[in-house]
């Protein structure tokens, strides 16, 4: 079964997720035969270990991580890969994947630039 993790970099404020459980909500409405989770670089839980456990326990055999990140900054580029690559050493039975940051993809641009036209 294939799955879905966003991850997000998460912060100290607590409403600063919001955004985040909505997306998720959007997805399970969207795609109930898809599980979703989220996943935080820190400050937030649950980390991508606990993510990824929670979906392997569902018995999910694919999981995708898409990084809610605008752009492929540091964290991305440093963090992430090394954060995959231990849950995949953890969790090798799983095969674990990743997107470009969400940032990255022109669909995702032009609904910022269509959200700015509509503040017009």
């Amino acid at each position: 079964m294939k799955a879905i993790i966003l991850f997000g970099h998460g912060a100290r404020d607590a409403r600063w997720r919001e955004p985040f459980d909505r997306l998720a909500g959007l997805w399970r409405d969207q795609n109930p035969h898809t599980p979703v989770e989220l996943a935080f670089l820190e400050m937030m839980q649950p980390s991508l270990e606990e993510a990824v456990a929670a979906l392997v326990s569902k018995d999910a055999s694919e999981i995708i991580v898409v990084p809610v990140f605008f752009g492929q900054g540091g964290h991305l580029r440093n963090d992430f890969p090394v954060l995959l690559e231990s849950c995949q050493k953890q969790f090798s039975g799983v095969k674990l994947s990743a997107t470009p940051a969400v940032g990255e993809d022109l669909a995702v641009l032009q609904a910022i630039v269509d959200f700015g036209a509509r503040a017009l």
